[in-house]
């Protein structure tokens, strides 16, 4: 693998933060609350000699490397006691090319830049359902959004990656240059550098949404979820199908990105749902689409969840969800379409033929629900387990080695870790859902 280095930078020259420093505790916040670590060291990076010369920093003097962007892995895995954070925020910038439809993204962008950004031009790629997501983190995971059945995933619409490799070089990985790591890239995680910039493909969507919405009160639910299931499976590709159930309510729907007349025309088919308690149809913009799950308030909120894959959507495990713990919110969102027209092999990301991805998530403030909060998601999600046949690798937390055996298939997973041993055998990037190497030194 050959890399290249532009140019060097001195500790000295880049913005740091340590305990006791004027953004030292706003810096090392992440959207869970519950997360309280303290890094040696906060290395706010502007650019990618910054990273370098961060990485190399770490590596002298022992220190071990959190890298953050969006900050919303749900254990923290960007904020190390003790390490030396690499702070991308920073660097946030969006470049388009309208004619050639691409976005360059810097690798401390969130996925309202993008948004806003590609939006000015009518354009878009897959990004996520949270704007204040980092399009780092979601990317590297595979990066499921509105836009996935139509256009594929976030990764799969990457056509190359700038990367800060172990050793302190800079590579491209695209389909022609390095390309074992391109693939790796798309769906292993940051376990294989920290990728500084990523260029996207863009596609012509239009600025509108619609947004479609039914209540269903819980002796209802079994029944709806039923048909919604069903009518989820053979949607056009401009519809996501979506659903939660908490609080004693199920909400089912579906939001289409694209000409609001034709998903209005689509909203015929819910009538199979039966009579709803409520019905909301909202026409939006693709960027309050985009935003309008966003959680100014995060920061302050403790939050757990756990989730799974479902090749399909039994009966029984609809009888589960309709009778889910109210006080976890279990959310449920169709895949298929333009993911499965990606074979599997040809990325890191796996389980493409999911039928449906399930998160059961709880959120609260105060510290002494910890342990019952954690308790009911997870009781939530074993309910399930018995139908699941994988999981989304950005929605494990805890989970550790058992977790990755979950999200990867053995094929992919021992070629996973050949790669780890290639660019990474000391695991220096190891703060993350990680690859071990298979003889780490």
């Amino acid at each position: 693998m050959t890399g290249y280095v532009d140019g060097q930078r001195t500790m000295a020259e880049i913005e740091t933060l340590r305990p006791g420093d004027t953004g030292y505790d706003e810096a090392r916040q992440v959207w869970n609350a519950m997360v309280d670590r303290r890094p040696a060291l906060i290395v706010r990076c502007r650019s990618t000699r910054d990273v370098v010369a961060a990485v190399a920093l770490a590596r002298n003097e022992g220190l071990e490397i959190g890298v953050r962007c969006g900050g919303h892995s749900v254990v923290g895995l960007s904020v190390p006691e003790g390490g030396l954070m690499i702070d991308l925020t920073p660097m946030g910038g969006v470049r388009v090319d309208p004619d050639r439809r691409r976005a360059r993204v810097q690798g401390g962008a969130l996925l309202g830049a993008l948004d806003r950004a590609t939006q000015a031009h009518g354009l878009a790629t897959t990004a996520g359902n949270i704007s204040h997501t980092g399009v780092g983190g979601l990317t590297l995971g595979g990066g499921m959004g509105w836009l996935a059945r139509r256009y594929g995933l976030s990764c799969d619409n990457v056509e190359s990656f700038e990367v800060v490799t172990a050793t302190g070089d800079v590579v491209r990985a695209s389909a022609e240059e390095n390309p074992e790591l391109f693939w790796g890239l798309r769906g292993g995680g940051g376990n294989f550098g920290v990728v500084t910039e990523f260029e996207f493909r863009l596609h012509p969507t239009g600025t509108q949404a619609l947004s479609v919405e039914l209540d269903f009160p819980a002796e209802d639910a079994f029944r709806a979820l039923s048909r919604w299931r069903d009518l989820a499976v053979s949607a056009p590709r401009q519809a996501t199908y979506a659903a939660s159930v908490g609080g004693g309510v199920a909400t089912l729907g579906f939001v289409w990105v694209g000409d609001p007349a034709a998903g209005r025309e689509h909203t015929r088919a819910l009538e199979a749902l039966g009579s709803p308690a409520q019905r909301r149809v909202a026409d939006l913009t693709y960027v309050e689409l985009q935003t309008r799950d966003d959680t100014p308030q995060g920061h302050a909120q403790r939050r757990y969840w756990k989730g799974h894959y479902f090749s399909d959507l039994p009966d029984a495990a609809i009888e589960r969800l309709a009778t889910h713990d109210p006080t976890v919110f279990a959310g449920i969102q169709a895949y298929g379409g333009a993911i499965t027209d990606v074979p599997d092999e040809a990325t890191a990301f796996s389980h493409r033929a999911t039928a449906f991805e399930y998160v059961g998530a709880t959120r609260w403030t105060d510290p002494a629900e910890d342990q019952a909060r954690i308790a009911a998601a997870r009781a939530s999600a074993a309910s399930l387990e018995p139908f699941a046949d994988g999981v989304y690798v950005n929605t494990l937390g805890d989970d550790g080695a058992a977790g990755i055996e979950r999200a990867y298939p053995p094929a992919k997973l021992a070629r996973l870790t050949a790669l780890k041993d290639a660019v990474d055998p000391d695991n220096v990037f190891h703060l993350n859902q990680n690859i071990r190497p298979s003889r780490p030194r």
